[in-house]
Parts: C-alpha cells; sequence; structure tokens
C-alpha cells in the first residue's frame, strides 16, 4: 500500500506543466507507438511539420500519482479515456498543460477518478483536452487476479460493433505490442504496463498494456483517413472494456455511422474500436472528425 490516504475530491487543481513539442519528443513518440506519418518531420498542409494529434497521450500520468490515485492501488485499471482535439499543433511549439479532478463516481466494485487536463501552446489558447477515467477496487487490497485471460476474454467478445452497413470503412491499423513496445511506451521504470512481475504483484497475470497506447492506434488511424480534420476538430470517448496483454497484436478499426453539417463543413461521425486477432475487443467507443 501506497504512503498516502484518499484525497482525491472535484475541483483538485494538480498543477502545471512545460513542455516543448521538438523533434525529440516526436521521434520519441513515434520509436514508441510505430506511429510514422510524414506530416510529423517533413511538410504538412500546413506547411510546416505538425505533431501528433496525441503527443501527450499519457499526460494525466505527469502528475502526481499521490495527488489523484486512491492509495488501494492494486487492481487499479483505466477504463475510459476521452479527448477534444481544437488546433494543430506545429512542431517546435512551446506547450503547457493543467489538471484537475472533475468527477469521481462509483461503478459496480470500483471508485473511479476522472482527470481532466487542458493543453495549451505559448500563445495561451488551447490545443487539445483530454479526461481520464481511472477505477480503483473499493474495499482492500484484494486478492488473486484481478483480471483473467479467459475471463476477459469472454467479456471482450460480447462488446460488438453495432450492426448495419457503414458509410466508409476505414483502413485499420495493426501493432503487435511486444514488450519491446511496451517498455519504450511505457519505461524506462518497471511498472506493471511493461514488466510481467510488475504486473503479478498488482493482481494480473501477465504484462497489461497501458490503455492509452491502443488509443494512439485509433488516433493514428484517424489522421490517416482525415488529416486536419482530425488534427483540428477531431472528438473521441473511448471505453477500455477488456485488457491487452503483453505480446498480443491488436488492430485500430472505424467506421463512418452519419456525416451531418457543421457550419460550411461536414462531420464524420465514427464507431472506432481496437480488437485482438481472435475478435475480442478491447477498446469501444466512438469519434467524429470534419471533413474536406
Amino acid at each position: 500500500m501506497p504512503d498516502w490516504v484518499d484525497d482525491s475530491y472535484v475541483g483538485k487543481y494538480l498543477g502545471r506543466h512545460e513542455y516543448v513539442a521538438d523533434a525529440e519528443m516526436v521521434a520519441q513518440y513515434m520509436a514508441a507507438t510505430g506511429d510514422a506519418n510524414p506530416w510529423y518531420t517533413g511538410p504538412s498542409p500546413l506547411g510546416e511539420a505538425v505533431v501528433p494529434a496525441l503527443l501527450l497521450h499519457s499526460e494525466q500520468y505527469a502528475f502526481r500519482l499521490r495527488d489523484w490515485y486512491l492509495p488501494n492501488l492494486y487492481g487499479n485499471l483505466h477504463i475510459k479515456q476521452e479527448w477534444d482535439l481544437f488546433r494543430a499543433v506545429p512542431l517546435g511549439t512551446r506547450l503547457w498543460t493543467h489538471g484537475m479532478i472533475v468527477d469521481r463516481y462509483i461503478r459496480k466494485d470500483r471508485d473511479v477518478v476522472v482527470l481532466e487536463f487542458c493543453v495549451f501552446d505559448d500563445a495561451d489558447v488551447m490545443v487539445s483536452r483530454g479526461r481520464c477515467h481511472q477505477s480503483f477496487l473499493r474495499e482492500g487490497e484484494g486478492a488473486g487476479e484481478v483480471v483473467g485471460r479467459d475471463r476477459g476474454a469472454r467479456k471482450g467478445m460480447r462488446a460488438e460493433a453495432p450492426a448495419g452497413e457503414p458509410l466508409e470503412v476505414l483502413e485499420p491499423v495493426r501493432r503487435v505490442a511486444s514488450l519491446d513496445l511496451c517498455m519504450a511506451f511505457s519505461g524506462p521504470r518497471r511498472n506493471y504496463h511493461n514488466d510481467r512481475e510488475e504486473a503479478r504483484k498488482l493482481g494480473f497475470p501477465d504484462v497489461v498494456v497501458q490503455g492509452t497506447l491502443s488509443t494512439v492506434f485509433v488516433s493514428e488511424m484517424l489522421t490517416n483517413r482525415f488529416g486536419l480534420g482530425w488534427l483540428a476538430g477531431g472528438r473521441m470517448s473511448l471505453n477500455l472494456v477488456n485488457v491487452l496483454w503483453g505480446g498480443e497484436a491488436v488492430t485500430a478499426r472505424g467506421v463512418v455511422r452519419a456525416i451531418t453539417l457543421e457550419g460550411r463543413r461536414r462531420r464524420a461521425h465514427l464507431d472506432v474500436w481496437t480488437e485482438k486477432d481472435d475478435g475480442t475487443k478491447t477498446i469501444v467507443g466512438s469519434a467524429s472528425a470534419l471533413m474536406a
């Protein structure tokens, strides 16, 4: 058990961070995700290079965990992630963030804390906003496996994409969540997202691939299809419904269900999800992006 008490409440301010979205930061992102979009290193429709939409994919974990995590870490899981994207960010932009606890609720046997972080550029214009829903077991430290491979797979298989003929099927993005990739994304410190022994300490049979890694694959797929319409105008709300284990492959998929007018532009509304090779869903949710 950590040496802190439960002090997570709605309205608690968590502080501020500053970054420079430079070539080194983008190179680390590309190495840790496999996303090698040429816009990140060369010309883009804006003229200059732009950074990935989810460059700060795990900003919630940059804030001190003891300031917003609950003390019982055994079996804790990231269960939902939301994003609003307002502006494309040119390479080299100075960014700053701040974080706040904006909600806390009970979901079955779990206590959920919601951290919202907003990202601003050097002109103090908000470029994006994210919300992380982190869940914690409510009673005691727990014992035994929190989520087993078989039980998790059956649960995930029930989360099917809605039926009906889509308006468009997006080109999928597939990755193998190797332990090397997990270490690049979630390291260098050993933890339950990149080390089997650390995972077992928290009640999991194997490495739990960090949920934000799969959200990045969804964002890559949407960037490939919608370009600036995703980088500046994209939205998504993703439910993490099943664990992706270290070494497993996962594919991000999406289908356009509707297109609506938004002023002089059009917005595509999508169902998006990620799935293992056997069809088990690990993320299900919705997204939207502006169209040319």
